[in-house]
């Protein structure tokens, strides 16, 4: 498993990381707690030491799940959790309701400080490697919010800070105050407008990029048929980006890449993170996976370095196919 260091922090973390937001339920048609746990076991078998998870994912159930998998073997694990997103309080903007509760936006020093204690709880653990600010809440002063990561850190209960779904501005806040080690942005084959809005200042400043949704959701993972149904609360349901005719395009490009998979002796997949991992600024890639299996497959892809020449091959494939995707 290659390992790759999280921005200032001096932590070494494999360069796949197991995204566990499937396993929260929500949003992904439920979730199985012994296939959640089990996955998670598997991935640390196979060498993924980075697990990230956040408190909104299922109120507190991804949390809950990642505590029983790594309980015995907290040392192998490089653990990244949220906040930001709280449904203790209404303080803040309102973002969405999940299972009934009001879920806001809010990143006062009070909620951080409650919100770090009740993941400690549920994780079974007494400090977070990654401690990452999950949404942003205008609401809240960044300086109010980076002095209290900053005094958390100083405590020991965390070693690095994070920031997500954030703007090139705000991100450059947060460093007026202290040190950033990581963003944690959406990015793949198909959603790459972080190459122009913060990979650009995240290199030049030593940030790590945590890429998340790294298969679309699963789009590229080669598994999603043009006929596929979701049903529930999937969110895949009413995303533009899961349209038949979108999967048929998906399928072609697939299928275009499958002879350089097999060279590789890898799926379809595994060469789709690779090449995730291989682009300029991108540190790390996060990957959901439901069930053992499904991390063993992720965390394979971890170990193969792709050529610089197949890279550029892959490249020019995704430019000449996904770009006629509809994604609105």
């Amino acid at each position: 498993m290659n390992k790759r260091q999280l921005g200032f922090s001096g932590i070494d973390a494999s360069v796949i990381g197991l995204g566990t937001w499937a396993m929260g339920g929500w949003m992904w048609g439920g979730t199985n707690e012994k296939d959640a746990v089990a996955a998670i076991q598997e991935s640390i078998t196979c060498g993924v030491s980075l697990i990230d998870t956040a408190p909104a994912y299922g109120l507190g159930r991804s949390e809950k799940l990642v505590g029983k998998a790594i309980k015995g073997q907290r040392d192998k694990v490089v653990l990244a959790t949220k906040c930001g997103l709280v449904w203790h309080t209404q303080q803040g903007n309102h973002f969405f309701d999940e299972e009934g509760k009001p879920v806001h936006r809010y990143l006062g020093r009070d909620a951080i400080q409650y919100e770090l204690e009740q993941s400690l709880r549920r994780l079974g653990t007494d400090y977070i490697d990654l401690y990452i600010t999950h949404w942003q809440d205008p609401t809240t002063p960044i300086e109010e919010t980076m002095a209290t990561l900053m005094d958390l850190k100083q405590q020991g209960k965390i070693r690095a800070i994070g920031v997500s779904n954030i703007s090139l501005d705000d991100l450059k806040q947060y460093q007026r105050f202290g040190t950033v080690d990581a963003v944690q942005e959406k990015y793949n084959m198909i959603e790459r407008e972080l190459e122009q809005s913060l990979l650009p200042h995240t290199r030049a400043t030593g940030v790590s990029c945590l890429s998340y949704s790294s298969l679309a959701l699963g789009l590229l993972s080669g598994k999603i048929s043009a006929d596929r149904t979701f049903d529930g609360d999937d969110q895949r349901l009413s995303n533009p980006l899961f349209s038949q005719p979108n999967r048929q395009i998906v399928q072609q490009f697939c299928q275009s890449v499958t002879p350089l998979a097999k060279d590789y002796g890898i799926s379809v997949a595994q060469l789709v993170i690779a090449w995730t991992l291989s682009q300029p600024g991108i540190t790390y890639a996060l990957c959901g996976a439901r069930n053992p299996s499904q991390a063993a497959e992720n965390a394979r892809a971890g170990e193969v370095n792709l050529a610089a020449a197949d890279v550029d091959t892959i490249s020019t494939l995704v430019a000449q196919s996904l770009s006629q995707l509809q994604t609105d």
